[in-house]
């Protein structure tokens, strides 16, 4: 069976001096911006191209690739050559907030991924990328969607406050205020209808149905409102994968499994162990998916030796 499926990242160059003025005002301590945590989801050191080409090379079934910024283009777009990268397309935050426009600018992922569902022409079935997600090989349109369900990878955790250790030496108030990755996903189960457990998935790409956030947001507009009006994260806020995830599990209608069939590297291992990781795992037929997580914040021999892997890996017409 085929069917369209599109591809979309999200892409936002942090560096950009226009870009950093239009954060500047809605900032009440401006000393943030030189928090590693905080910059590394903004600065970025171009392996949106990467990622952008893994998909060209090893997901041929897909049709489009958006990239969504912020009146911003990648310098690979910028200076590509006549007849490359045909089927992928830049869109503006503000072609997807449409109503919601009077919340933009916005300096967090959460509210633009909610807002996904909005791109002018996206297929039903699409891939939601982090700019650094790469596939690693020839990948199927089954190895995301089964007779057009998605197929979501993760595994099943407890809430935070139904662990027993948690219980007996008391669940944080620090770690209940904090919008951590791990607490948006309990919260998009929450969200959901999901009392004690939740569907954690990893940093691979997700496999979404645009009709799942319609279906919900119609009926449940104030759950999108309170998504998208904070300029930056905010523990309130659900991701936009979990709570389609969720809505799809409560529904029965997807496939799960537990292999995340990831190969997933941190900036903070050893970079000898880092090259071991990615040599020797990187052609195991299971791996389908790297997560190379903050590279700009790498030692510069550490960084350069990633993006010379990346740049052998997915050099396209090979």
């Amino acid at each position: 069976m085929s069917f369209a499926v599109d591809a979309v990242i999200t892409w936002v160059d942090g560096k950009d001096e226009q870009h950093q003025q239009k954060m500047l005002p809605y900032l009440k301590n401006k000393g943030v911006t030189a928090n590693k945590e905080f910059r590394t989801r903004l600065d970025q050191v171009e392996e949106i191209k990467y990622s952008v080409n893994s998909i060209l090379k090893y997901a041929k079934f897909v049709r489009n690739i958006y990239i969504v910024t912020d009146n911003q283009i990648p310098n690979f777009i910028k200076n590509k050559k006549e007849g490359a990268y045909e089927n992928v397309f830049i869109v503006d935050h503000k072609d997807i907030f449409k109503v919601d426009s009077l919340y933009l600018p916005v300096f967090s992922n959460r509210p633009i991924e909610t807002k996904l569902y909005n791109i002018p022409g996206l297929a039903e079935h699409f891939l939601y990328f982090n700019d650094d997600m790469f596939l690693l090989k020839e990948t199927k349109i089954t190895d995301f969607f089964i007779d057009e369900k998605p197929l979501i990878r993760g595994k099943w955790l407890k809430f935070e406050e139904e662990k027993l250790h948690k219980k007996v030496f008391h669940y944080s108030e620090e770690s209940k205020t904090k919008p951590k990755h791990k607490r948006a996903q309990q919260k998009a189960a929450e969200v959901v209808g999901f009392e004690k457990r939740f569907f954690r998935f990893q940093h691979i790409p997700a496999p979404l149905r645009k009709s799942t956030f319609q279906s919900f947001f119609e009926k449940n507009r104030e759950a999108e409102i309170n998504n998208v009006k904070y300029k930056f994260r905010n523990v309130a806020q659900f991701t936009p994968q979990g709570l389609a995830n969720h809505i799809e599990i409560k529904n029965k209608t997807c496939v799960l499994k537990k292999d995340y069939q990831l190969i997933y590297i941190h900036k903070d291992k050893s970079f000898l162990w880092s090259k071991f990781k990615l040599k020797v795992t990187a052609n195991n037929p299971n791996k389908l998916f790297l997560n190379l997580q903050s590279l700009d914040q790498c030692p510069t021999d550490k960084r350069n030796f990633f993006l010379n892997w990346l740049e052998d890996k997915y050099r396209l017409g090979e």
